[in-house]
C-alpha cells in the first residue's frame, strides 16, 4: 500500500514538474482544432509561451535563475532547429510573422520547457548528486555531444562513441531524490535513458498536433522512428549536465551574507 502511495505521490510532483510542456501539448492541440483568429497559429503559440513563462515567474514557480537556465536553452534549441530545418530534416510548412529563416520563435520554447521540466524536478524531488565528476570532464562532454549534432552531417557521427563516454564518465554516478520524506538513488545514465525515452513519446505527440513535420510526415503523420531516442538521450545529457554544472557553480558560490560574514 505504501508503494501504491509513494508511486501517485512521485507522479503528481513529475505531473507539476511537466506544467510547461502540458501546456505547449495543450496548445498544440487546441489551436489545431480551433482556428484563433487575426494572427497565424505559430505566433499565437508563441504568444503562449511567452505569457505562460511569464506567469510561471510571477507566481513562484520558478525562479529568477530558473529563467536564465530555460532562456539558455532557448536560445541552444533555436540555434539547433535554425540549422536542423536548414538541413532538411524537419519543417516548419504553416505560414507565421514570427519565422526566422523558415523556424518559428515558439520552437525554441519546446526546447525551453525540457529544462524548465528539470529545474523543476530538481527542486521538488530535491535532486542531489552523488559522486559527480569534475568539472573538466563534463563542460567539454555536453560541449561535443552539442557540436555532434552540427559536425555529424559534414564528418563522422561521434553519437556512439559519446555515449560510450557518458557510460564511463558517469559510471559512478548516482542520483538520489525524495518522495514524500523518504529518499530513493538511481543509476544517473539510467535516468537519461527514461526521460530520453518520455521525451521521444512527446515528440510523437508534438508531432501529430503538428508542432514540426519530419519529411515523411508532410503527406500523413507516422510515428517517428525509434532511432530518434538516441538524439533525444544525448539532448537530454546536455540539458541535464549544463543545468547540474550551474547548480554546482551555485552552490559552490558564497553568498552575499556568506562574504559579509567572512570579512567581519
Amino acid at each position: 500500500m505504501r508503494a501504491i502511495k509513494q508511486i501517485v505521490h512521485f507522479g503528481w510532483e513529475q505531473a507539476l514538474s511537466c506544467l510547461f510542456p502540458a501546456v505547449i501539448f495543450a496548445s498544440l492541440a487546441i489551436t489545431q482544432i480551433i482556428p484563433l483568429p487575426f494572427l497565424p497559429r505559430y505566433d499565437w503559440l508563441l504568444i503562449i509561451c511567452v505569457l505562460m513563462q511569464l506567469w510561471m515567474v510571477r507566481s513562484g514557480l520558478e525562479t529568477r535563475d530558473e529563467l536564465k537556465v530555460i532562456t539558455l536553452f532557448h536560445l541552444i534549441g533555436l540555434a539547433l532547429e535554425l540549422f536542423k530545418v536548414h538541413m532538411g530534416f524537419w519543417s516548419y510548412p504553416e505560414e507565421g510573422y514570427s519565422k526566422i529563416f523558415g523556424v518559428p520563435l515558439y520552437s525554441g520554447f519546446m526546447y525551453a520547457s525540457v529544462a524548465s521540466y528539470l529545474c523543476q524536478a530538481w527542486r521538488r524531488l530535491k535532486v542531489e548528486l552523488v559522486k559527480w565528476p569534475p568539472f573538466f570532464a563534463v563542460v567539454p562532454l555536453a560541449a561535443a555531444i552539442y557540436l555532434n549534432f552540427f559536425t555529424h552531417h559534414f564528418s563522422i557521427d561521434f553519437r556512439w562513441w559519446l555515449s560510450g563516454l557518458v557510460i564511463i564518465v558517469f559510471w559512478q554516478t548516482w542520483v538520489t531524490y525524495e518522495v514524500n520524506g523518504a529518499r530513493y538513488r538511481m543509476p544517473l545514465a539510467l535516468s537519461f535513458v527514461l526521460i530520453g525515452f518520455f521525451i521521444w513519446i512527446a515528440e510523437n505527440i508534438a508531432t501529430f498536433f503538428g508542432a514540426w513535420k519530419y519529411p515523411n510526415q508532410i503527406d500523413t503523420w507516422s510515428l517517428v522512428h525509434l532511432g530518434k531516442v538516441s538524439s533525444w538521450l544525448l539532448l537530454v545529457i546536455v540539458s541535464f549536465l549544463i543545468v547540474a554544472s550551474l547548480k554546482q557553480v551555485k552552490e559552490q558560490s558564497p553568498t552575499k551574507a556568506e562574504m559579509d560574514e567572512s570579512f567581519s
